[in-house]
């Protein structure tokens, strides 16, 4: 199991970096909960990661603000969108524990506004250093 440096399991935003086809990243600040020596991250299930995403799990991540400005190094990893309904609920129940009222009134809103049941939820997995 890959061990999560100390610098990203206490970040309270990571930059997600996911890939276009043409090779080129798109780095967006998410919140993300370690369970099990990987991250879970929920976004839109129309977001542009997820259509990246299905096209190539490649992907990186490093400490930032909540701006997106990096304050760590990259990391290379390897993400992927959770189908699994037992899985979706295990990175639900990490987020709220990490993130408290603060994902309470996130999940608070998306019901409100009908976008909660259309959430993604992504599995990202650091690659062990050779």
């Amino acid at each position: 199991m890959t061990m999560i440096p100390p610098d990203l399991e206490h970040a309270q935003y990571v930059s997600l970096a996911t890939f276009r086809r043409s090779g080129e990243a798109v780095a967006t600040p998410v919140w993300a909960a370690p369970t099990n020596g990987s991250f879970y991250v929920f976004t839109a299930g129309e977001a542009g990661k997820i259509k990246r995403l299905r096209n190539s799990d490649q992907a990186r991540i490093a400490r930032c603000d909540s701006r997106g400005r990096l304050q760590g190094d990259w990391h290379d990893a390897r993400a992927i969108i959770i189908d699994e309904v037992n899985e979706a609920r295990t990175a639900l129940a990490a987020l709220r524990e990490k993130y408290g009222w603060q994902m309470w009134l996130a999940d608070f809103a998306s019901r409100l506004t009908g976008k909660f049941e259309k959430r993604a939820y992504i599995k990202v997995t650091l690659i062990d250093a050779v």
